[in-house]
């Protein structure tokens, strides 16, 4: 008994694995952190000339894909004719989001507010617009109660006093005119100046600080004139490390990070501003899924829109973030003031726990019979679907192991939530043993179902009950262990995904799949069990490696998928997601094959924010 209280680790103290810095951080800072950890969710908003011609934003001059003269024509085109910042404030109360971050200047130096600043070009005296278009956004959104985030690039390219131009281009070396440098570090601050006591802001989302060092940014001096007009202004992690949070962009974390404040900034489609043309948008689904991972690794979603050069946000951006808000209002629990959830040893999918970690929230993303939670000490008092109090969750705890059933559940169209209360935080083992089967006793299980999900569960965990038991490669000419009790079921399903057992080998480790899986002995084929009907195509993350096909095992049918967030420029993989046709399904357990090019390459860095755009 010593043994196995000395193994048990209070959930607080197994999640709590933050850097040394974070561990030091003042009682000051984690209560002003507090309404931004507890949010989940922020909208970013990346508006500007660029949404003229439907260009990427200021990159589009530097990297010369358009000269710097034509970029700005784009000026005469930006009228805002159709603007309602209410509507806009609206939309993103109804989505479910709690703060809103705006691009009130981007690289191209064009201040979206009236600055006065020495040189500045703004909206509202240089574009069709004529007009002021930030202060009516940030008095809708404080009127509609959300916190205000301002987006401030600190490089100016357009700007005379700013060193760089284009990529190809500077206008002056630092060293060499160190006056006219100082005259640009008073314009930037003087702009921040303007906004803080103009706005007021919650929050400070700096970009760009990789083109100069901390000293040459004079960022202490420029955190200092913030906090002289908000004490408790938060700050992202791009002014060279003074920030409060971290911004991995674009690739979902495969390993949480370290830092309990952090923040996915992440577009719709693969673009931050309008670009009529890139219909490479996220569905519905997958944003709330990606909404349901961020939160299972204790981090919040900033999801970007791109609003028109009119000021109308395009009709399948507002759908999506309508179903988001929809999804979040029936799962406010779920969602705010929750924290990472727990290790994938112990739940093979997405979870988060309450900040008072007696409720433990598991995401469901398919409509499924059964579901497992491991090494739990503690047996929940109550077990229910969010959205769904007719239905009755069964509950089967036996040796730590809680088993989980949904019968007449009516699944979420995107993803179900299991609420599990505790009377005390529950205890999680972290060193358990996992449940041991004979083969032989699996075989003769009447519910096939649960046979076939603890037969993947044991092969996941790197224990195959299939070497020297009969089983052929191919299935066929088997000689497992058969008595008058085997269920044929069980037999057919083994025999049909023969491939999938036969010599492979433990499974992705946490945060690539949201599930179970095993790889071949080669480590080029990965096999991913998929349980009951998914809501959308399943997504696996984290793999370097080029995918040469992918099928569905023990019946050759070719799959399609896409790819997501994979930037060329970058080592990073994107997301891939992959379509199983309704039909193609298994009742029991569902085998995807992917098939790679070459051995198993995973990707488990920490994601930081991106430094390049070319």
């Amino acid at each position: 008994m010593r043994n196995k209280l000395i193994k048990a680790v209070f959930l607080g103290l197994v999640l709590s694995v933050y850097h040394t810095d974070v561990q030091a951080q003042s009682v000051d800072n984690k209560k002003k952190m507090e309404w931004f950890k507890n949010a989940k969710l922020g909208i970013f908003i990346h508006w500007g000339i660029y949404s003229v011609n439907g260009i990427s934003e200021s990159w589009s001059f530097f990297n010369n894909y358009i000269n710097h003269e034509n970029y700005m024509k784009q000026l005469t085109g930006f009228s805002a004719s159709d603007y309602k910042p209410g509507q806009w404030a609206e939309l993103i109360k109804e989505s479910g989001a709690k703060y809103a971050v705006i691009t009130t200047k981007h690289h191209d130096g064009v201040s979206l507010w009236n600055s006065k600043a020495e040189k500045a070009i703004t909206i509202s005296g240089h574009s069709a617009a004529g007009k002021d278009v930030l202060t009516p956004f940030i008095s809708s959104l404080k009127n509609s109660r959300l916190k205000t985030g301002l987006y401030f690039s600190l490089p100016d390219w357009s700007h005379p006093y700013y060193d760089i131009n284009t990529r190809t281009k500077k206008r002056y070396e630092l060293r060499n005119e160190p006056e006219r440098w100082q005259n640009f570090i008073t314009y930037y601050q003087t702009q921040l100046k303007e906004l803080s006591s103009q706005y007021h802001p919650d929050l400070l989302w700096f970009d760009g600080d990789w083109e100069h060092t901390s000293e040459e940014w004079k960022s202490s001096g420029t955190l200092d004139i913030l906090k002289q007009y908000n004490p408790d202004i938060i700050i992202n992690s791009r002014l060279n490390n003074h920030g409060d949070y971290d911004t991995p962009e674009q690739g979902i974390p495969v390993v949480a990070p370290s830092n309990p404040y952090w923040e996915l900034c992440y577009t719709i489609n693969d673009s931050w501003g309008y670009q009529p043309h890139d219909n490479h948008y996220k569905t519905p689904n997958m944003i709330v899924r990606t909404l349901t991972d961020v939160i299972s690794m204790g981090g919040n979603l900033l999801l970007d829109i791109g609003p028109k050069a009119d000021g109308t946000i395009p009709q399948k951006q507002v759908e999506i973030l309508k179903n988001l808000g929809r999804w979040v209002s029936k799962n406010k629990q779920a969602v705010y003031e929750t924290d990472r959830g727990i290790p994938f040893e112990n739940y093979k999918g997405k979870s988060a726990l309450s900040n008072s970690k007696k409720t433990l929230f598991l995401y469901l993303e398919e409509a499924k019979s059964i579901t497992k939670v491991y090494g739990l000490a503690t047996k929940p008092s109550s077990a229910k679907i969010i959205g769904d109090s007719k239905t009755i969750v069964g509950i089967d705890y036996k040796d730590k192991t809680l088993t989980l059933r949904f019968p007449n559940v009516k699944f979420d169209q995107d993803v179900t939530v299991v609420e599990l209360t505790f009377d005390e935080p529950p205890v999680f083992l972290k060193d358990f043993e996992t449940e041991k089967y004979r083969l032989s006793d699996l075989l003769d299980q009447k519910d096939s179902q649960l046979a076939i999900y603890n037969l993947t569960s044991t092969l996941h965990n790197g224990n195959n009950l299939f070497i020297n038991s009969g089983l052929t490669h191919d299935g066929l000419n088997m000689k497992l262990p058969k008595t008058s009790q085997t269920n044929p079921e069980t037999l057919q399903w083994i025999s049909r995904h023969a491939e999938a057992l036969f010599d492979t080998e433990k499974g992705l480790p946490e945060g690539h799949y949201a599930g179970m899986s095993a790889i071949s002995k080669d480590r080029q084929t990965l096999y991913l069990f998929v349980e009951g009907e998914p809501t959308g195509p399943i997504a696996l993350k984290g793999i370097k490696n080029g995918i040469a096909r992918i099928r569905v095992a023990g019946e050759g049918t070719l799959l399609n998928y896409d790819l997501y967030n994979k930037l060329y420029w970058s080592d990073r993989p994107g997301i891939i997601y992959i379509d199983i046709p309704k039909e193609r399904l298994d009742k029991n357990m569902t085998v995807i094959a992917v098939l790679l090019d070459k051995p198993l390459e995973l990707y488990r860095e920490k994601i930081g924010a991106i430094e390049s755009n070319l």
